[in-house]
């Protein structure tokens, strides 16, 4: 894995490599350079299967960070490339062509998260939420809570304890604590 990092290093921007594992490493590259370098990894480094694409919202430094994960089945190692995309203007070229099953997870990104992958086909149909108007529920900022709150009415039977008084009451219910 040493040598194709360093055929990587050469060829594209590559700004932190981490070795999680003896078969598992992650890289970091410029969102301008993604496609590039994942369709380079499949064509001359034969990492052919495409796991998974996923997102985790950095809210704090006002980024998405996406990661697709690559696996070679000649020397059995995944490869983890991450990219870090603006959060105020979520979009990233789609890999669609590479890899058909890409399309889902953008289609899935683009409506938990918001994050638009141009081009992809489907992007903008409905995955899950029919009829969804409101933030991406993904996204750290979205307000479980109160969206709960103002979406379903609350239901008879349900109280809240403390719990201290609560366990108190079920462990002694004599009163003898």
């Amino acid at each position: 894995m040493k040598e194709i990092i360093q055929r990587l290093k050469q060829q594209f921007a590559i700004s932190n490599v981490n070795q999680q594992r003896g078969d598992l490493t992650f890289l970091t590259v410029k969102q301008e350079q993604a496609v590039a370098l994942i369709t380079y990894l499949r064509d001359f480094e034969i990492f052919t299967h495409m796991v998974f694409l996923t997102a985790v919202d950095r809210i704090e430094d006002n980024q998405f960070q996406l990661t697709y994960m690559l696996h070679n089945y000649t020397i059995h190692q995944d490869l983890g490339i991450r990219v870090l995309i603006d959060r105020g203007r979520p979009e990233m070229a789609s890999i669609h062509h590479l890899w058909k099953q890409a399309g889902t997870y953008q289609r899935e990104l683009k409506e938990m998260f918001g994050i638009d992958f141009p081009g992809s086909p489907r992007v903008d149909d409905s995955f899950i939420l029919e009829g969804w108007d409101n933030i991406p529920p993904m996204r750290r900022d979205f307000d479980t809570k109160k969206y709960s709150e103002e979406t379903f009415f609350p239901r008879p039977g349900r109280e809240s304890h403390d719990p201290e008084t609560y366990m108190k009451s079920k462990l002694y219910p004599e009163g003898d604590a």
